[in-house]
């Protein structure tokens, strides 16, 4: 009955005015409010989603509590939640969508007529935009008055349904872009807000993934917590999946909207830079840039997929980020061959203008300042034949004034990055313009940037001006090394300098018919030239040398001309103010002072000073200085460098200084840097010795530590040792004690053995003595016997020899004496013979007896048992006497072992006295190096207070001093003085 009056209500034909679609609206609402049928408020509902686009204003104003009342109290009717999200979405957004055909939804709206329509106000189509978009920031703010709305709006994402989850990702995202920074605050501080938004990632519906996508990329926009969080949320991983299932640069909308989030997540977040570094993901960017021989017809999508990758490379290697970061980027890129892949497609045939262009760019900033990369790109030659360097082939379309002026901008910026802090690099090119090195065969790169120098083209002569100034940039050999630069004019003409050439240029600028042309030409030349001399008095000498020179600067400073011309102006006194700073006054007629005069008659200083001041208030020049790579609207507004507006903010300041100091200060001056540096050579020297007796101080402290260190060791070693000697003497002790219990305990088994025998132990202890006697006797006699017989046979053989050389009665009576020795000995060999048999006999006779006694006793005894008995006690007998000898030898062995401990602790005691009296010896030299380095102290407080007078005089005088200076030098005190305190805690310590 409910259904068919709201269909009566709201679907019939009644016969009365019909009402207007606000009053519809109302009724609708209060339908959602009242109904308790759940089939009511979702009909109900429907028809507000229907309405939603045309009635906008109406519903957003009456139905959005209601709607957001639906979202809290029907959770578990999904239609009903999916027509309120839908409605909530379709007030909120901006943008110009259609509407899905969704005929149901048309079916349930009822009949409004056209008078009863809301209708606009003509206005313009940016009137109208701008209301809608004023709407959008309205319902917005409504419905984020309640921040649980948020919070709801969360929770309902995690419902699964379709209907649910699509267009509740849709209404945050239009939320997001309405009030960004409001709904972000919301989602930060929900639990798991994030979390559940990552989620959508994995979402199988490629439009609910593709949505959350949108909906990342909204909230990631402005805010590195978020940033940080989605990251941590393993970000990088699922998108360059996407990207890679995507087909990468082949792939769809959907790869640039992943490209799209990752410049977000990495842009300007270090953190992030150096999360995506760590995890290897720029190693997975390198199939990103892998092109083949055929690069015509690439699709719209793929060029915005790749320039988007190409500025991903870029956000990781930018000059904004710290220098560290960046070098280790660039570092992987060349480690991974991403840098090789860019040269590739730099050099390959096909390639869009556009993606060559924003390749150049990447490549820029991926060898800029990087030594190994740059290196590398100067090894990169083009597929030509014959071969040629890339730096050759780019320079080439930079000079080439047909070349788009974009990719011109861009090679130079390659050019300027390949240079930047590349020494090496900067000698190669001007390598290039020597006379010793032209080969005439070939191009090479100082050829084409002479020939852009001098060219007709005022863009030409800009780049190669400054590219030429940053193969200058900050190196000194390099400037001395371009004056010998030779250049032929023309037939029958000797050749003149390239810097000549230069002022010449520069002189005859007048003769240009081109205005815009003529400035842009004259501001590259008196760049180049103010790069080229500053702090290079060789190159200012040179400069002066032409007496056309000078007149030529003071004429253009001097003269009352139009806004364009007033920059060449305050260049040229720039280039004047340079020539009085940087000069050796080696030219008599073109010294500091005479200068400086000249500018007084001529100019007027103040003049000179105002038109140099005007080069820093230019507007091109602000906007020069605010990032390296050159960017321009128009080839017109070419006009500063990056490098050259750090160069004219350096030296500003003190030009003039310089113009304004009278000969009697700039004397003085002189005079006091002469004493400065001769003070300083004087507190060099000092610091000198000083740090030298600082090295040898802390010699002979790790001398001092090293002996502590060795004398501890030895200490230790020592109480080792008496430990040990102690537990000797305590095993000695025992041993002992047991020695005197088993020798009683010997003692009586004996004496019961031998009262039971019958035999007395002291009588078989001396039988065995004697018998051992007689053995000892008996090797002793047969040694000698032996002996004896071998003294008889030398004797014959001797005898013999003497019987048969021998002559006369003389040697008859040799032989009667030999052979009485002979005889003799002979009889005393026999009676020993006799002796040993007679020792012999009687030990025979003593082994009887000692036999006879052991075996009485056992022919008396009548018992078996006393047998085994006395054999019993006689195995005892002898294991203890061959314990006793083995307790012998070990207490001899602990004897010597104690006597050689005693000599180690002699020997350790010994060298600590000798390493106490090293130690001595140390201290009072340490003590002496002290007093010394005191004394230098004094010196040196003495030289620092002259030098601060004198410094003192000198700011009396207006002269600027360099505070680095001062705060080394009160460092470098500082320091010292703490390096004394250290010393004399250590030595108090080691007392």
């Amino acid at each position: 009955m409910t259904m068919n009056f709201f269909r009566g209500v709201m679907g019939g034909q009644p016969a009365g005015p019909q009402p207007t679609g606000a009053e519809t609206i109302h009724k609708l609402c209060d339908r959602v409010a009242s109904s308790t049928l759940l089939e009511d408020r979702r009909d109900a509902v429907r028809a507000l989603k229907s309405l939603s686009k045309k009635y906008r204003l109406e519903v957003g104003t009456q139905a959005m509590d209601h709607l957001i009342h639906i979202l809290q109290t029907d959770r578990s009717d999904s239609e009903i939640l999916g027509y309120a999200l839908d409605t909530l979405y379709n007030i909120i957004c901006n943008d110009e969508e259609e509407e899905q055909d969704e005929s149901e939804d048309m079916a349930a709206a009822p009949p409004i007529p056209v008078s009863g329509k809301h209708k606009n106000v003509p206005v313009s189509d940016e009137n109208a935009q701008k209301h809608e978009e004023d709407l959008g920031v309205l319902f917005t703010d409504k419905f984020l008055g309640d921040s649980e709305s948020v919070t709801l709006l969360l929770t309902l994402l995690e419902e699964f349904d379709f209907h649910v989850r699509w267009p509740g990702v849709k209404l945050l995202t239009a939320l997001l872009k309405n009030q960004c920074n409001q709904v972000q605050g919301v989602i930060l501080v929900s639990p798991m807000g994030v979390s559940r938004l990552m989620d959508l990632l994995a979402d199988s519906r490629e439009v609910i993934r593709n949505d959350g996508l949108l909906l990342l990329q909204q909230l990631t926009k402005g805010n590195a917590a978020i940033q940080k969080i989605v990251a941590f949320e393993n970000a990088f991983e699922r998108l360059l999946d996407i990207i890679t299932e995507e087909g990468s640069s082949d792939g769809g909308i959907v790869v640039e909207d992943c490209l799209l989030l990752l410049v977000n997540l990495l842009k300007n977040n270090s953190s992030n830079q150096n999360f995506f570094k760590e995890g290897s993901y720029i190693q997975r960017m390198k199939p990103w840039f892998e092109v083949g021989d055929d690069n015509s017809g690439w699709s719209a999508q793929k060029v915005t997929n790749l320039h988007l990758m190409l500025q991903l490379v870029r956000v990781m290697v930018s000059p904004v980020n710290s220098p560290g970061a960046t070098s280790s980027c660039q570092k992987s890129m060349y480690q991974c061959g991403l840098l090789q892949q860019l040269c590739t497609i730099l050099m390959a045939t096909g390639v869009p203008a556009d993606i060559l262009t924003e390749t150049i760019n990447t490549v820029s900033e991926v060898i800029r300042g990087s030594q190994i990369n740059q290196d590398y790109f100067a090894s990169v030659n083009a597929p030509s034949n014959p071969p040629r360097p890339a730096i050759v082939v780019l320079l080439m379309s930079m000079v080439n004034e047909r070349q788009p002026f974009v990719l011109r901008c861009a090679v130079l910026y390659c050019f300027q990055c390949f240079l930047y802090k590349n020494q090496k690099g900067q000698g190669e090119i001007v390598a290039t313009l020597l006379p010793s090195t032209i080969d005439a065969n070939s191009i090479s790169a100082g050829q084409l940037l002479c020939g852009g120098l001098f060219s007709a083209d005022s863009l030409s002569n800009w780049c190669a001006a400054v590219a030429l100034a940053h193969a200058l940039q900050d190196n000194l050999t390099q400037k001395e090394q371009l004056l010998r630069v030779q250049l032929a004019t023309s037939l029958g003409k000797p050749p003149v300098s390239l810097l000549q050439q230069c002022t010449n240029i520069l002189s005859q600028g007048d003769k240009i018919n081109r205005r815009g042309s003529k400035v842009q030409t004259r501001v590259g030349l008196l760049m180049l030239l103010c790069t080229w001399i500053s702090n290079c008095p060789i190159a200012v000498t040179h400069f002066l040398h032409n007496q056309e020179n000078v007149p030529f600067l003071t004429g253009q400073i001097s003269e009352n001309l139009g806004e364009d011309e007033r920059l060449v102006q305050g260049l040229c006194a720039l280039l004047l103010g340079i020539c009085i700073y940087y000069n050796d006054n080696s030219l008599e007629n073109y010294t500091k002072e005479k200068l400086k005069q000249l500018i007084e008659k001529r100019i007027g200083k103040e003049n000179f000073v105002e038109k140099l001041g005007f080069v820093t208030k230019h507007e091109l020049y602000s906007r020069a200085a605010q990032k390296p790579q050159p960017v321009f609207p128009s080839p017109e507004q070419m006009l500063f460098d990056h490098e050259f507006t750090k160069l004219v903010k350096e030296l500003e300041g003190v030009i003039t200084k310089a113009v304004h100091k009278t000969s009697e200060e700039e004397k003085k001056e002189e005079e006091v840097k002469k004493t400065l540096e001769q003070h300083d050579s004087i507190v060099i020297q000092y610091k000198d010795l000083i740090r030298d007796q600082d090295t040898q101080i802390q010699e002979l402290r790790e001398q001092v530590s090293t002996l502590t260190l060795n004398s501890e060791q030895m200490q230790n070693q020592v109480t080792q040792q008496q430990s040990q000697i102690q537990q000797h003497k305590d095993q000695y002790n025992i041993l002992k004690l047991k020695l005197g219990k088993d020798s009683q305990g010997l003692s009586s088994s004996q004496g019961e053995g031998a009262h039971v025998n019958g035999l007395h132990s002291e009588e078989l202890g001396q039988l065995r003595e004697e018998v051992e006697e007689l053995r000892r006797q008996h090797t002793l006699q047969r040694t000698q016997l032996s002996d004896k017989d071998s003294l008889i046979n030398t004797l014959r053989c001797g005898a013999a020899a003497a019987a048969q050389t021998a002559e006369g009665g003389a040697g008859g009576s040799d032989n009667t004496e030999l052979l009485g020795e002979v005889e003799s000995l002979r009889s005393r060999v026999q009676a020993q013979c006799a002796e040993i048999s007679q020792l012999q006999t009687e030990r025979l006779e003593l082994i009887r007896r000692a036999e006879a006694v052991s075996s009485a006793p056992a022919s008396s005894s009548e018992s078996s048992a006393d047998t085994v008995k006395v054999s019993e006690l006689e195995s005892r007998l002898a294991a203890q006497t061959t314990e006793t000898e083995r307790l012998k030898e070990e207490c001899r062995g602990l004897r010597e072992g104690h006597a050689g401990l005693e000599q180690q602790l002699a020997s350790a005691q010994s060298t600590v006295a000798i390493e106490q009296t090293e130690k001595t010896k140390l201290q009072q030299e340490v003590q002496e190096s002290k007093k010394e380095q005191d004394d230098l102290l004094m010196l040196l407080a003495d030289q620092d207070q002259k030098i601060l007078n004198l410094k003192q005089r000198l700011r009396d005088l207006g002269e600027t001093i360099d505070e680095d200076e001062d705060d080394l030098d009160a460092r470098d005190q500082f320091g010292e003085d703490d390096d004394d305190d250290d010393e004399e805690e250590d030595e108090e310590n080691n007392d």
